[in-house]
């Protein structure tokens, strides 16, 4: 690769060691000889990458039950279309660059471990995604030229390429810096923690269902997956990586315990959208397109950390009287993620203030419903839930003032960590240590202990641990992006098939029980002075129109590759699951 772009130095500005990018004399191309011997340019190179890792997203959960949106239709994923189609073997040729020119440059040693320790990564993560897209793929170690008639690589095996994956994140452990401290100018790029918690995960993946699907729980793997989870867990915790008090404060306090690798943002150089997504539309720059579901508004625990339908539950409720106080004794986390019809919302700086959702009474940008009281109609039907993210929401900006959300994307952080070893002790006969770290995350949570000192959980089996484990990653990390990916690598996208999403209407009533005249409730409203407790509430599906049944077929397990990928390539195979002779499993 004899010239690089100068388009993947334009993101240098993330890191204070990257500074002297317009040093580079020919603007649109360079010697990368001048780059791997000048640590600043090498640094520069290499945070031009670092968007690879994404950023907040307020949508990532429209593929769960935890969002509105019918994102599952007919069809969705077919060969020839671009749904979930992956295929960043661009981004590979820089890393591949990146390891073999560095080595050849006259840079520190140090250096040189650094920057090849955070390629190697690099390398791993990429693959990692394509192989929980579609198993085995082209797996190049070397740079090679994109416009090369004769490169025509054939897919590695799936086992091949975990087996390379986690060769390239020991091979990056043993040349990471163990730890960026928040307080070091590094901050925010890889380390070896970053890389022996991302192990663990690979290999929980390696020894799931989606790849095991003939012997899902009994397979080795799970053996491989719980010794990488137990030192991560092990070392990270001896280095003071713990859960924040706050469950409210993950991320909204930067840089804490919790967080083993954050993306870096900074108002005004580099923003995202969250708030500008979550928030009602009142106090947006446009109507929210992430709403919580009822469904998922269901699946919040108690405070003794019971579902409110458990019946030995200290606050159990039947559907009907649950549907008018859902409100009411909740794990304290549903207080902290979820905005709901009649919550005080201090939103905007604004103390004091009650979030309203009723149509006729809210503003019309937040309204939900199809009260014909109201005599007027929602334009949110499609939309909206009559609920509202909370979590993360950085409350103190004005409306205008939404596009400058800069806090820092927790890409993973030690709660995270803490799941996947619970998850592989308990597949591998651990149910003590698993139910031990649901306990401390739910004691961080504010759940109560009860009697027995186990904060709800009623697990006696591993089959009852297991979903224990799956419904604690839903809350815990929810909004998150993990949940569908969690039921996919589970083989439990039945779970998501031929369901339907649902919201609830608030209408204002008076204490006798009568509905409030609009008018009447409006001019309450405007005052904050209606709680929830002044309203009643109804199911509606949402969406109104349009698609209204989700539809996931087995076949998504694995993703095919695209068919113009494959007409480039006559070595690659296609998925057998889809009209292939690929096998992307390991077995």
């Amino acid at each position: 690769m004899k010239k690089i772009t100068l388009a993947i130095l334009l993101f240098a500005g993330t890191f204070a060691s990257c500074k002297r990018v317009l040093d580079i004399e020919d603007l649109k191309n360079y010697n990368p000889d001048q780059v791997w011997n000048d640590e600043n340019l090498a640094n520069a190179y290499m945070t031009g990458i670092y968007p690879m890792f994404g950023n907040w997203s307020p949508g990532l959960e429209q593929k769960s039950e935890q969002l509105a949106g019918i994102y599952w239709y007919a069809d969705r994923i077919t060969i020839s279309n671009g749904e979930f189609k992956i295929w960043p073997y661009d981004r590979i040729r820089l890393i591949n660059t990146a390891i073999q020119d560095v080595a050849k440059g006259s840079l520190k040693q140090e250096i040189k471990d650094a920057i090849t320790g955070q390629a190697l990564f690099m390398r791993a993560y990429t693959y990692f995604e394509m192989v929980t897209y579609y198993g085995g793929v082209p797996y190049i170690t070397v740079p090679q030229d994109k416009d090369d008639p004769n490169l025509a690589t054939p897919r590695n095996s799936t086992k091949e390429c975990f087996d390379l994956i986690i060769k390239d994140l020991d091979e990056a452990i043993a040349k990471l810096p163990k730890h960026n401290l928040p307080s070091s100018p590094d901050y925010g790029k890889i380390d070896g923690n970053f890389a022996l918690a991302f192990k663990a995960k690979v290999l929980l993946y390696k020894a799931s269902p989606q790849f095991n699907p003939a012997n899902p729980w009994g397979n080795a793997y799970w053996a491989e997956a719980y010794t990488a989870s137990k030192q991560a867990y092990d070392e990270l915790k001896a280095q003071g990586y713990k859960l924040v008090e706050d469950y409210s404060n993950i991320a909204l306090v930067e840089k804490g315990p919790e967080t083993v690798f954050a993306v870096v943002n900074q108002y005004p150089n580099k923003t995202t959208e969250w708030d500008n997504g979550v928030r009602p539309g009142s106090e947006s720059r446009g109507p929210a397109n992430s709403c919580p579901t009822w469904e998922f508004v269901k699946a919040f625990p108690m405070k003794d950390g019971k579902l409110y339908n458990d019946p030995s539950g200290l606050y159990y409720r039947s559907d009907a009287d649950f549907l008018q106080r859902y409100w009411e004794n909740r794990d304290p986390r549903f207080n902290k993620s979820i905005v709901w019809n009649g919550k005080e919302y201090p939103v905007s700086g604004k103390a004091g203030k009650r979030q309203y959702t009723a149509l006729g009474v809210a503003h019309e940008l937040d309204d939900f419903g199809v009260n014909p009281a109201a005599q007027t109609n929602s334009t949110n039907l499609n939309r909206y839930t009559g609920f509202f993210i909370l979590k993360n929401s950085l409350l103190r900006l004005k409306q205008a003032e939404v596009q400058q959300y800069d806090v820092d994307f927790v890409l993973m952080r030690f709660a995270e960590v803490m799941l996947n070893y619970a998850e592989t002790a308990n597949e591998t006969g651990h149910m003590a240590e698993a139910l031990a770290i649901l306990k401390e995350i739910r004691q961080r949570a504010g759940i109560e202990p009860g009697a027995d000192g186990n904060y709800g959980i009623a697990a006696a089996t591993r089959e009852e641990m297991r979903e224990a484990i799956l419904a604690e990653r839903n809350i815990e990390l929810c909004f998150e992006g993990q949940r569908f990916w969690d039921l996919r690598r589970l083989r439990m996208l039945n779970r998501l098939n031929g369901t339907t999403k649902t919201g609830v209407e608030a209408i204002a009533v008076r204490p006798d029980g009568t509905d409030m005249p609009i008018n009447e409730a409006r001019d309450q409203a405007n005052a904050y002075a209606l709680t929830e407790t002044n309203f009643k509430y109804s199911l509606l599906q949402i969406p109104r129109s349009g698609v209204q049944v989700s539809t996931l077929p087995d076949t998504y397990y694995f993703f095919p590759i695209q068919s113009d990928i494959l007409d480039r390539n006559p070595n690659l195979e296609q998925n057998a699951n889809w009209g292939g002779s690929f096998n992307p499993t390991l077995e």
